[in-house]
């Protein structure tokens, strides 16, 4: 292992740490965070906006991957790459003590940024068969910047914890499935399994806020992929034809009768149809049409119900048209996050002395799902939190009848304010880390 050397961004931070520490041992360890923090911040804004002006998605984060792999082997981590396609594993062993995961995602969205911020994604790549722009519109790059930023200020203070950090680049969280495939390239094999985990994700709240949940913070996940097969031809002669877009329409619509319906409405159950294609020009009557869509729930049982509704309402729509079986493919996701009570209560404590008991509140799980879940069920308790990113003046306004709605995550306009969000980010991941690896 390399001696650690810090990036020039991050040396006035060092500086202010052994001011502060020879000035007085005795200050607490939020007391000493900050002012890392603070010294290091303009280079962690530089890594932000470069890695949101050049995004990557799933499994296509090769210089994302390179970014996070040269800024950990500056700070003196073993560093390997290519793990599960392109994630990388950081460890530092500083004596006897626990081993904790820190994790951040690589990967970025296949859709257009309208932020019209001056370092806002033009990039483009393929997906699905076509050319697609691509943005951080969920916010992983404050992620990454962050995850960077907490390991500087964890080698800053290596003096204050005994144990091994092992920090996960994550690719293709977007497709929950980067997580699976870490796990399947042996990461709790060739690394050292972990005694913790910790991750965290921007959420559209006033920046400065955290939010945390014992139990199950996020949602399951499953993917449907359908193909309605029709009779192509004219648009003038639809009776000469079987039209697919007529069946997939009336799919749409009826499916949602298995929500409404079928699922008992006190629990959580949702069915989005998010991509359609099908033709090419409007009077050509198309052979196919494929939808594309995922499916949310946190209870077992609405899981199965609605995956057996999608199957059967695709089949009787078909069957009304007088179209041959679709092809109906269902692909399971992401199961939901659940946080470790005693992790979390740790936690919790810490982050309110440091940031003050208003400032971090208990949350409702979330709707969307995360593969974070994988390294969770792989039996290591573990904790995810939110961070807040946006403006408090906006997200005041918004509130107020006629207000104009935020930009939530993957909303092409979604735009962090990157200071407040980093630093606390930051500041939120150091803690959490050192109260599991802090002498008692």
């Amino acid at each position: 292992m390399s001696s650690c050397s810090f990036p020039r961004g991050a040396l006035s931070a060092v500086a202010l740490l052994t001011l502060a520490l020879n000035a007085g041992a005795q200050k607490s360890l939020h007391q000493q965070v900050g002012p890392i923090v603070n010294g290091m911040y303009p280079s962690l804004d530089a890594l932000y906006k470069d890695l949101h002006a050049n995004p990557e998605i799933a499994f296509q984060e090769v210089r994302t991957a390179a970014k996070l792999a040269g800024e950990m082997r500056q700070l003196g981590f073993d560093v390997t790459e290519k793990i599960g396609g392109t994630g990388v594993v950081a460890i530092y062993k500083n004596g006897a003590g626990p081993t904790v995961l820190v994790r951040t995602e690589l990967d970025a969205l296949p859709m257009e940024e309208k932020t019209g911020l001056p370092y806002a994604s033009k990039a483009k790549t393929q997906s699905n068969g076509r050319e697609t722009f691509v943005a951080h519109s969920c916010g992983h790059d404050i992620h990454m910047a962050s995850w960077v930023g907490t390991a500087r200020t964890l080698l800053a203070m290596k003096d204050q914890w005994k144990g091994t950090l092992m920090f996960v680049a994550q690719p293709a969280e977007e497709t929950v499935s980067g997580a699976k495939a870490m796990l399947a390239d042996g990461l709790f094999k060739r690394f050292p399994k972990p005694d913790f985990a910790f991750a965290l994700h921007t959420s559209p709240s006033p920046y400065g806020f955290i939010g945390y949940k014992v139990g199950a913070i996020s949602s399951n996940s499953d993917s449907l992929e359908i193909t309605f097969k029709g009779r192509g031809g004219h648009g003038s002669a639809p009776d000469k034809t079987i039209d697919p877009i007529a069946i997939a329409a009336r799919f749409i619509t009826d499916v949602q009768t298995v929500v409404s319906r079928e699922k008992d409405p006190a629990e959580f159950g949702v069915i989005t149809i998010g991509a359609i294609q099908a033709g090419t020009v409007g009077n050509i009557i198309p052979d196919a049409a494929v939808l594309r869509g995922t499916i949310r729930s946190y209870q077992p049982e609405v899981r199965e119900k609605l995956l057996a509704g999608v199957r059967r309402t695709a089949n009787a729509a078909a069957m009304m048209g007088g179209a041959p079986e679709p092809v109906v493919e269902l692909v399971p996701g992401g199961a939901a996050v659940v946080n470790d009570e005693a992790v979390v209560n740790r936690t919790a404590a810490a982050l309110k002395t440091a940031f003050g008991d208003p400032k971090v509140v208990q949350v409702r799980p979330i709707t969307a799902s995360e593969d974070f879940s994988e390294f969770v069920n792989a039996g290591v308790p573990s904790m995810m939190f939110f961070v807040g990113v946006l403006s408090p003046e906006d997200v005041a306004a918004s509130l107020k009848p006629g207000g104009k709605p935020l930009a939530f995550n993957h909303s092409p306009f979604f735009a962090p304010v990157p200071e407040p969000s980093i630093k606390t980010s930051v500041e939120a991941m150091s803690l959490a880390v050192l109260t599991t690896m802090a002498p008692k």
